[in-house]
């Protein structure tokens, strides 16, 4: 008869089949190896996990992580573009480029009505407040390549034309249902020298 985990490690195996790219097996293998650390690396890790919201928050004008209270996303750009993604962690894929140096608005999440994610959820009110306190004169759309990506980008364009600025995407050369996360320096690069009016 084949044994079952014991209950409290099927548990931990479920939380780490939450993470992206982890399967069951994956997930086991984690569990078992977390099982090997000493107490004080496992409380280490604890106590990390515990406080990650709280050491790490969003800046409260552009979204992007902070560090220890201080926005670097915020500090000393240029502030004649914004670029606007879908998630915090692109602005560091962007940077990596060394291409851009203008200010970033992450949006909370990107239009999808089948999972609830309506127009609301976009605050077009503060992106507004930014393009006129900071004269923003282009606004560049870097989402994923997806069908939510597409719609967001669209409905953003159409949403701020009245704006009177120059609204570009990132250049047609990333492929179709890619993560900017997963793409190499050099590809983003030119995706961002190559953004295109929408």
């Amino acid at each position: 008869m084949a044994h079952k985990f014991p209950e409290d490690l099927l548990s931990l195996i479920a939380y780490l089949k939450k993470l992206p790219g982890v399967g069951t097996r994956t997930a086991e293998r984690f569990a078992f190896e977390l099982l090997e650390w000493d107490k004080t690396a496992l409380n280490s890790f604890s106590n990390s996990l515990q406080d990650l919201k709280e050491k790490i928050p969003p800046c409260t004008t552009c979204g992007c992580l902070t560090n220890q209270g201080s926005c670097s996303f915020c500090e000393g750009r240029k502030t004649d573009s914004l670029c606007i993604l879908a998630s915090a962690r692109d602005a560091y894929a962007i940077e990596e480029t060394g291409n851009y140096r203008g200010l970033y608005h992450v949006i909370e999440h990107l239009l999808s009505p089948l999972d609830g994610r309506h127009t609301n959820a976009l605050r077009l009110d503060r992106i507004e407040d930014r393009i006129k306190e900071h004269s923003i004169k282009e606004v560049i759309i870097a989402f994923d390549s997806t069908l939510e990506g597409d719609t967001t980008a669209l409905y953003l364009k159409n949403t701020l034309a009245h704006l009177n600025l120059s609204i570009s995407r990132l250049a047609f050369g990333l492929p179709v249902g890619s993560s900017l996360e997963y793409i190499d320096g050099g590809t983003l690069a030119r995706a961002l020298q190559g953004r295109q009016t929408i």
